[in-house]
């Protein structure tokens, strides 16, 4: 057992994300001066890439999701609860937080790291969330994964034609990473893992359209690269619509407004929103609070080192924060966290001023399918298989603990090489998620 100090600087961390976690291993080595709290709505430190591989039956939601209290038990000084943060009183220096059964707490910190992350925008129309939901959340994937795999049993029980075919029909919103490696696994699914098991349909006439706002998908990675996912993705049977902009979703299905201004209809049970992110609600408290400002997407601007206006002692790290318009990726939040904690070490260390974050920008990259990817990095623009096995390369690497890499390899090979899927069980209640779909 570990007793908390009264000596020591105390760090409260809020999130168990990239930015929270590191943070807290880089601190778990200043067990002498530094005492950590890392504070979490949920138990576990999830890799966010790799949601959409759980939603379609590649990997076991504990791959991907390791326990926060397992990640951190050899940093004695480190201590997690399970909580969601409510409030701060920066004066004070205090945080609020609820924990599970309605218990209110309050934590006294000396540093401040909040890393509470990004969930889903729907621009106004958070309607289309009850029939288009997001997938930020381990409960979010595996609800997918149930509405996916549900869809198929859906088609099998019915008998009617026009109605089968919408069970049949999946619509994915967003064009960016998410939306193209969904919808490019869920063509693989229905082509290649489920060939030969149903009896009242094909499964390899499965309907998988990705919708994009803009004049191509993955913008970012530049015309030649998207250009090449487009292709490989209409290899696989996924149809793309560039400039199209959702008008309306219900239960039968989405309208969409095309380049001329013209509205189609299009039948669908099943649809994925991947089109937006919006930041934590704790970004406008903390901006509140301190006078920083808040960008369209409501991620916080941070100074040069993090930090807020006129609170060195609190740190935005990760998704909800805005530094230099960077995106919200998994490096950005790994290397921001790491920063944070570094300057706190130094701080209590040796008195040391703060100095800029800078980041490495190590590059961009997305899996197509189950035998390429692209990849754009330094200027360097890499597509196909030699892309893919850098993808997995990093991907492996940023797994957390020796046994989710190694069976997350032994997953790849029989879902990639063969075509098995080990993941597929329907965990929820098919009547009561898919009750307004049918």
């Amino acid at each position: 057992m570990t007793l908390r100090g009264t000596a020591r600087h105390r760090v409260v961390i809020v999130g168990s994300g990239f930015g929270g976690l590191f943070a807290a291993k880089s601190l778990g080595r200043a067990p002498a001066t530094i005492e950590v709290t890392l504070i979490s709505r949920t138990n576990h430190h999830l890799f966010q890439p790799l949601l959409y591989q759980v939603a379609t039956g590649i990997l076991s939601e504990g791959q991907i999701a390791p326990a926060t209290r397992d990640v951190l038990k050899k940093k004695r000084n480190v201590f997690v609860e399970l909580a969601e943060v409510t409030g701060f009183d920066l004066k004070a220096r205090h945080v609020t937080a609820v924990q599970p059964g309605g218990r209110k707490v309050t934590l006294s910190y000396d540093s401040l790291i909040v890393a509470a992350g990004v969930g889903q925008s729907y621009f106004g129309h958070d309607e289309y969330a009850e029939w288009a939901p997001g997938m930020k959340t381990l409960a979010d994937a595996l609800d997918q994964r149930a509405r996916i795999l549900g869809a198929f049993e859906m088609a099998e029980l019915e008998n009617d034609p026009d109605v089968r075919r919408a069970w049949l029909t999946f619509v994915v919103v967003g064009g960016g990473p998410t939306g193209v490696e969904i919808a490019g696994q869920i063509a693989e699914l229905s082509r290649r893992a489920l060939k030969h098991d149903f009896r009242r349909f094909d499964s390899g006439g499965v309907r998988v359209l990705l919708f994009e706002g803009g004049p191509e998908i993955l913008a970012t990675f530049g015309d030649k690269l998207s250009g090449i996912a487009t292709h490989e993705l209409e290899k696989i049977g996924v149809e793309i619509r560039v400039n199209s902009i959702v008008a309306h979703i219900d239960a039968d299905g989405v309208d969409v407004k095309g380049a001329d201004g013209s509205v189609q209809h299009f039948a669908a049970k099943t649809k994925i929103w991947a089109a937006g992110v919006l930041a934590s609600p704790l970004a406008k408290m903390l901006a509140d609070a301190t006078g920083a400002q808040c960008d369209r997407a409501g991620r916080i601007k941070v100074q040069p080192d993090c930090s807020l206006p006129g609170h060195p002692e609190v740190f935005v790290v990760g998704d909800m924060m805005n530094c230099n318009d960077l995106p919200g990726v998994a490096e950005v939040a790994l290397q921001s966290g790491l920063h944070a904690a570094h300057v706190i070490r130094n701080r209590v260390r040796k008195g040391t001023k703060p100095t800029p974050w800078k980041y490495r920008d190590l590059g961009s990259m997305a899996a197509v399918d189950r035998r390429s990817a692209i990849l754009s990095a330094h200027g360097v623009r890499l597509s196909g298989r030699i892309a893919w096995l850098m993808w997995l390369v990093v991907h492996i690497t940023f797994m957390t603990g020796f046994k989710n890499r190694f069976t997350a390899l032994i997953h790849w090979f029989l879902c990639f090489v063969g075509t098995s899927r080990l993941e597929r069980a329907i965990v929820v209640d098919l009547d009561q998620l898919l009750a307004h779909d049918s």
